[in-house]
């Protein structure tokens, strides 16, 4: 509870005691209703129903740990005669905020569908703690849960996928871009990310906006603030994958990747892109490989008219239809990945 309050005013006491520029200070106030807000409206249905078990999950930092959901857990689900797949979710929040029970909705329905151990984690936030900080912390995740979560969570960490929303993509992605195995194969298998940002390279104000997109965003003031995650280190890292995810090498990805794109979005120019180039590296690759079930997907879903953030908002505020089928969609996209690999829920329902 302290580490959740603590959360929700880190607006205000990074405004006062942080070291961002004067110019972001009031920018962190004017943050600070958002998470007054929207903090307590997404964890109070999970006060006294929660399908989920708090984890601590420590760090490269000597005593400092991340807090993370852990859903399916061994203590909330029956046992299989299988290990249940590994999944990791990073919530959005602009670089700057955001909480895992964020994700709740999502996070349910991939442990129910697909019968995965879903883990939602968070990460430290920017102005106080710009890039690398926040992919540290998934790749600390990601290494923790590798050694850990087969014993103390009955996870196959064999088959581990990912899904990240909006500056969650971006983070999940730079946070375990690379990571191998023994036998150098990628440890995460498949990912899902939803209006990720993949390219930090130009600010939120400099990206070119798509047709449709409002002449005044209702979220401009903001937009400066959530760009101190790239922060004074944006020049030295105009090469660096983990910040730039759109940068980053077909065989440093995930196999399997769904992006799910809105249009009316300033990120949609620069999901379209990676995922064409990333269509056009592995059609040759699959070329080369004999068995086409093991072929790479890169795959992307459209979704006309809905804007950035969209799958966040409560049902009367956008067309319940379209969350059903994203989110139904990427549970599919998951299911997948686990057959692949050797894993089908179908066989124990």
């Amino acid at each position: 509870m302290a580490s959740f309050l603590l959360k929700m005013w880190h607006p205000l006491v990074d405004a006062f005691f942080a070291p961002p520029p004067l110019q972001q200070r009031w920018r962190l106030l004017l943050f600070l209703p958002v998470t007054l807000l929207l903090y307590p409206i997404k964890s109070i249905p999970y006060l006294f129903s929660r399908p989920f078990v708090t984890y601590r999950i420590p760090t490269r930092r000597p005593g400092e740990s991340i807090r993370a959901l852990v859903y399916n857990h061994p203590s909330k689900c029956p046992k299989l005669e299988k290990k249940r797949p590994l999944h990791i979710d990073v919530h959005a929040g602009g670089f700057v905020g955001g909480i895992p029970e964020a994700d709740a909705p999502f996070c349910t329905q991939v442990a129910e569908s697909t019968g995965a151990v879903v883990v939602a984690v968070t990460y430290r936030f920017a102005p106080r703690h710009p890039f690398p900080a926040a992919p540290d912390d998934i790749a600390d995740a990601l290494a923790w849960l590798v050694e850990h979560a087969g014993a103390e969570l009955e996870a196959d960490t064999k088959i581990i996928t990912l899904s990240g929303f909006s500056a969650g993509g971006a983070v999940g992605l730079g946070g375990t871009l690379g990571s191998k195995d023994i036998k150098g194969r990628n440890i995460v298998k498949g990912a899902v990310t939803f209006y990720s940002l993949v390219d930090l390279r130009l600010t939120q104000l400099e990206k070119r906006k798509p047709p449709g997109y409002p002449p005044i965003d209702p979220a401009q003031a903001l937009l400066p603030l959530f760009d101190t995650y790239a922060g004074p280190s944006r020049m030295r890292n105009l090469h660096n994958p983990r910040m730039h995810p759109t940068l980053a090498s077909l065989h440093d990805l995930p196999e399997d990747m769904l992006f799910v794109i809105p249009t009316v979005d300033i990120t949609l120019y620069e999901q379209l892109e990676m995922v064409e180039r990333l269509q056009r590296e592995a059609a040759v690759e699959n070329a080369k490989r004999l068995a086409s079930h093991n072929n790479r997907r890169i795959e992307k879903m459209i979704f006309e008219g809905q804007w950035h953030g969209w799958l966040e908002l409560p049902s009367w505020a956008i067309d319940e239809s379209t969350r059903r089928k994203a989110f139904a969609s990427a549970c599919d996209f998951l299911m997948d990945v686990h057959r692949k690999y050797g894993f089908d829920i179908s066989e124990f329902t």
